[in-house]
């Protein structure tokens, strides 16, 4: 499980860097969603991958940390859930405000045929 988590990830990171370098705007802000999924499933990962166990330690004779999931990685992946949502809406604003002023989406500013 862990060789498929990790090529997934390494497959999400190389495509999002390779969409970045595309010229097109749109491209890259596709990109840039893929490198945050990328490391979301990173920070999500590190937490361990651990079946049936509870998130929450509870009071008990027996206190064994090792056999609890830690929650600290879920927080922060669902925090960074939502910021990339905000971001992805500002730069497609951003996007949209470019496009109307300039007319293209190309980033160098230079129009390109439609294929």
């Amino acid at each position: 499980m862990e060789i498929i988590l990790a090529l997934t990830i390494g497959i999400l990171f190389a495509a999002g860097v390779w969409l970045v370098l595309r010229p097109r705007s749109f491209q890259v802000i596709i990109g840039l969603m893929l490198l945050s999924y990328a490391v979301n499933l990173l920070l999500f990962v590190s937490g361990q991958l651990r079946q049936d166990q509870p998130p929450i330690l509870q009071e008990g004779p027996l206190l064994d940390p090792s056999t609890y999931a830690d929650p600290v990685p879920q927080a922060l992946v669902l925090t960074a859930i939502v910021i990339g949502f905000a971001t992805t809406a500002l730069y497609l604003v951003v996007l949209l405000a470019s496009r109307g002023l300039s007319g293209t989406d190309h980033v160098d500013g230079v129009e390109q045929e439609a294929d």
